[in-house]
């Protein structure tokens, strides 16, 4: 039984529908955990992989292609993190061209404080979905990720 308050969120057909309102509730779960550090789950995730990347820092195409995301949404992205003077965006030395994104001191401190708050969501929805779970979640949705055959699937393009 349901009460008036909580919605009914029935099962899809449509694979993606599914994803989406998975992701979105995911979205929500991380965000008000991340909240104290003042950070979103999307800005962590970005931050996340500007950090991985170390002493290579990622264009924004790099960072666009393994964010599975669109440039112009990594941009958009990227305002507010480098208003708050979380990130900067510095010239490539070898591609005039092109921009690199850094961690700024700010950026590395926030990301620090940022990383205990994730990994307490990390453990609550282990906890409650279960590890083994949450591993081959991460695997499945890995693949979908992954696949190039997703990219471009106009019409005809799937077999």
């Amino acid at each position: 039984m349901t009460s008036a308050s909580t919605p009914v969120i029935g099962p899809s057909r449509c694979n993606c529908a599914a994803l989406r309102k998975a992701s979105r509730r995911m979205s929500q779960f991380y965000d008000s955990v991340l909240a104290p550090c003042g950070l979103k789950s999307t800005q962590y995730a970005m931050l996340t992989e500007i950090a991985r990347q170390g002493a290579a820092p990622p264009t924004i195409r790099e960072l666009a292609e393994v964010l599975v995301m669109d440039q112009s949404t990594i941009g958009q992205n990227l305002r507010p993190l480098e208003r708050e003077g979380l990130v900067a965006l510095v010239q490539d030395e070898a591609d005039r061209r092109s921009r690199r994104i850094t961690l700024t001191k700010v950026g590395r401190s926030r990301f620090a404080a940022a990383e205990p708050l994730w990994r307490v969501a990390q453990e609550r929805f282990e906890g409650g979905f279960g590890r083994r779970a949450a591993a081959d979640l991460r695997a499945v949705l890995g693949t979908i990720a992954r696949d190039p055959s997703l990219a471009d699937a106009g019409e005809g393009s799937l077999r």
